[in-house]
């Protein structure tokens, strides 16, 4: 097959359409090797590229893992995850939620063996990714816009509800005075009375630009809030109306959480802040051991 020879499968999005204009461009350019990387990913379905491995790419396409690493990297990508990540855009739009899990079921199998590596390969692929898309610069301002907080604001809804919850419950535990905040519509209107001068607001939303992110938002600077978003795509829309975006990256198929990478966010925030006053984190964890130690002691030996 000649690289002019791409099949089609019809529209599936961007991600589909620059990984087809890569492949011409950097044709030439590509070792015998790489081009078969390269003629197998235009040629297979885009689910069965969300759901490979880069062994199982490279077995398929006649090479090996590190030619697709090499491949990818050549054809302009970070990594698998990078691909995966803007072919999901795509395949997600135009495809129904439920042909989606029968594919992932499918693939997958009965193969406990199997399930148990496609998650973990799965996870540790969007964590390596969530490492790689902050950069250090980038932490440091997110870590600076919550260290001197009055408050903070923990907001997520639906599949961010995890993470924000997590971490306004784990910052009460070091000693930071914290609140969740996962309402909608009007609901909110009550949260946002709360948000004082001085407070920080961190933001748990990957992609749509709901129209309680944009007056969150905008009452946090309105009131001299200092905000940090968490998300995969709304960086270019937010980034110049908060302090800080840390990214972390959807699941490309669905097999693992929505909230693990938000979670590892949540939790790197976490120790950094704790990090920033060790001895009001030790004291608090204490208090919050003798207290549990209390309610967990038989009632006759709890002193009155």
């Amino acid at each position: 097959m000649s690289v002019m020879e791409i099949p089609d499968h019809g529209d599936l999005g961007e991600g589909v359409t620059r990984l087809r204009a890569a492949v011409r461009d950097h044709w030439e350019s590509l070792s015998a090797s790489e081009r078969a990387v390269a003629q197998y990913l235009v040629s297979a379905p885009v689910e069965q590229l969300l759901f490979a491995g880069a062994q199982e790419l490279g077995t398929a396409s006649g090479t090996s893992n590190a030619t697709v690493v090499r491949a990818l990297q050549r054809l302009g990508y970070a990594g698998l995850p990078a691909l995966k990540r803007e072919l999901a855009a795509g395949f997600t739009s135009s495809v129904a939620p439920e042909v989606r899990l029968k594919q992932r079921i499918a693939h997958v199998g009965r193969d406990l063996e199997g399930i148990w590596g496609e998650v973990i390969d799965e996870a540790r692929e969007r964590i390596e990714q969530t490492r790689r898309l902050t950069e250090p610069g980038v932490l440091r301002e997110a870590v600076a816009a919550l260290a001197d907080a009055g408050e903070i604001h923990c907001f997520g809804i639906a599949a961010s509800e995890p993470a924000a919850r997590h971490l306004a419950l784990s910052l009460g535990r070091i000693g930071r005075r914290a609140r969740f905040a996962g309402a909608t519509g009007f609901a909110l209107a009550d949260h946002l009375l709360a948000l004082r001068q001085g407070d920080g607001v961190v933001i748990f939303q990957p992609g749509r630009a709901l129209t309680e992110l944009t007056v969150l938002v905008e009452r946090a600077r309105a009131v001299g809030a200092r905000v940090v978003l968490v998300t995969d795509e709304l960086a270019e829309e937010f980034g110049d109306r908060v302090d800080a975006v840390l990214t972390a990256p959807h699941t490309p198929t669905g097999i693992t959480s929505e909230a693990l990478t938000a979670l590892v966010v949540a939790d790197v925030l976490l120790l950094a802040l704790t990090a920033l006053d060790e001895t009001r984190a030790v004291d608090t964890s204490h208090q919050l051991t003798v207290l549990r130690e209390q309610l967990l002691a038989p009632k006759g030996a709890r002193k009155s």
